[in-house]
């Protein structure tokens, strides 16, 4: 029994790295087991630090949140209190749990009639209620923050490996001696710690603020582990470069938009969401098709021909493109309606995460005509920043 499981195990671990799938014709791994340049070439025992570094990196961001984030976050005037707590009441929690956490007008005169209260009173007690399951302003703002400094740094570390290489100036180097192309140093820490990265993100993506993009993210980050691990293995180390620099550009503005949101500085907010937006576009959907996806579906092709590995290659990044879509579409969608009607209404707010409902927790108590100063509407001219940022 034990010597045909071991048969069975070293089927499936030879099927699993064949040479006829990974790497093209003529090719195989002993081919590269040569020392090279540097790091050598890229070999999958060195995916084994990924864990223990990306383990690292969420310890660093435990500390980073705590003893700089918060401290940043206090200096600029956010509060550290926990949301409003809704009144106990046993009727109004049955029908939150079991029934819907948005009544509608119907049901709203229903409960006002058996429980003898106003329907702005109940109104205000459902908002309550659903802010209490949600994490406060300074947990966000310290997420955020985290995720700015992080995307930036590997950005500016990503630009100045790539502006030395000579792929990033003529793409068609990406294939040449392929693959055959030594590991360097600087290469290798750049695609560790981007994997690493990726990987503390997977994980704490379970424990961090829930998201209505909850699953895209989820898709993206096994969509992306899978492109950075599967380029590493078989030597697509020059083009994967490319395609985590261009990524990384708009990343680090969209986290600063949402921690101006979060500090209410509504004018920094709006233009850095507008900034964000316009290189999200032109990088998602012009920059990488004409850059990324010509140079992996035609130049490879014509260079080195097509072969197993390379059809999932390439099919990870067409994956990556149908997400880019979608999220532009999100991006234009809430600049349409921030634009084009002054506000987004509440009905179209997410439940998941959305600041201008914490501001709305003092109106509660004023008559139905008060209204919310928060920055989430058209204010003095602003776009409504709370909505898009949450979105």
């Amino acid at each position: 029994m034990a010597t045909a499981a071991a048969g069975a195990l070293g089927l499936l671990w030879g099927w699993l790295w064949s040479e006829r799938f990974w790497l093209p014709q003529n090719v195989s791994w002993a081919d590269l087991e040569g020392p090279g340049d540097g790091h050598g070439y890229p070999r999958a025992r060195h995916m084994l630090s990924v864990f223990p570094l990306a383990a690292g990196i969420f310890s660093v961001r435990l500390l980073f949140e705590r003893f700089i984030a918060k401290p940043c976050a206090l200096h600029v005037g956010i509060q550290d209190s926990g949301p409003y707590l809704a009144q106990p009441n046993a009727d109004l929690e049955k029908v939150f749990v079991f029934i819907t956490k948005y009544p509608d007008e119907k049901r709203l005169e229903g409960l006002s009639k058996q429980l003898d209260w106003d329907v702005r009173k109940i109104q205000c007690w459902f908002r309550h209620r659903r802010n209490q399951d949600k994490p406060p302003t300074l947990t966000k703002f310290c997420e955020s923050m985290w995720r700015f400094t992080f995307y930036l740094f590997v950005f500016c570390y990503g630009i100045r490996f790539l502006w030395l290489s000579p792929w990033f100036w003529d793409t068609r180097q990406c294939w040449h001696s392929y693959p055959y192309q030594p590991l360097s140093r600087e290469l290798y820490y750049y695609y560790i710690m981007e994997l690493a990265f990726y990987w503390s993100l997977m994980f704490s993506q379970f424990i961090d603020i829930k998201r209505k993009d909850f699953l895209i993210m989820f898709v993206h980050h096994l969509a992306t582990i899978g492109l950075i691990t599967f380029s590493y293995v078989n030597n697509m180390v020059r083009v994967g470069t490319l395609v985590m620099c261009l990524h990384d550009s708009s990343d680090f503005l969209l986290e600063a938009a949402k921690m101006a949101n979060y500090a209410k500085y509504q004018r920094l907010c709006d233009t850095l969401f507008v900034i964000f937006g316009a290189v999200f576009v032109v990088t998602r959907l012009g920059i990488y098709p004409i850059w990324i996806l010509n140079t992996t579906l035609f130049e490879s092709w014509e260079m080195i021909g097509p072969y197993p590995s390379w059809w999932l290659f390439n099919g990870l990044l067409l994956i990556l493109q149908v997400l880019h879509v979608i999220w532009s579409y999100l991006i234009a969608r809430i600049a349409f309606k921030a634009l084009i009607r002054g506000k987004v209404s509440k009905d179209d707010r997410s439940d998941v995460e959305s600041s201008s409902e914490e501001d709305d927790e003092t109106t509660c108590t004023k008559t139905s005509g008060s209204h919310s100063s928060n920055g989430a509407n058209w204010v003095n001219g602003h776009m409504g920043g709370s909505h898009w940022a949450e979105e």
